[in-house]
């Protein structure tokens, strides 16, 4: 599988926003911000990390349409909480390890569950 063009080979975006129990109440007001502005599909809320997540969190599923508009709001109205934002390529590891974009602090993800469907050797 060859690498990814991110203007083309990308089905859609995902926006995990972090919190822990005393942020909660911060994402809960910026998840219905979310939901009132946008058509997104909304995951539930994780209060626990699950998967590659170090933190709780809930997931913001998106088109490419929105990438321009979305992820500039969050940038502007994410309140402090830490919003990672990656593609979906069909590869899971790259998509988390190689293209992540973080609003506000870096978290080191837990990869070693993710798998990397490129066929290229690591």
């Amino acid at each position: 599988m060859k690498t990814p063009d991110l203007l083309h080979d990308v089905s859609g975006w995902h926006a995990h926003v972090y919190y822990d129990a005393e942020t909660r109440p911060q994402a809960s007001e910026l998840r219905e911000a979310i939901e009132e502005n946008f058509d997104i599909t909304m995951g539930r809320y994780r209060d626990r990390p699950v998967g590659p997540h170090p933190m709780w969190s809930y997931q913001v599923a998106f088109t490419p349409e929105l990438f321009p508009t979305l992820v500039p709001w969050l940038a502007q109205h994410r309140q402090g909480l830490i919003v990672l934002v990656h593609p979906l390529t069909g590869n899971d590891l790259i998509d988390h390890r190689d293209y992540p974009i973080w609003l506000g602090e870096h978290r080191d993800l837990n990869l070693d569950n993710l798998v990397d469907t490129s066929g290229d050797p690591a």
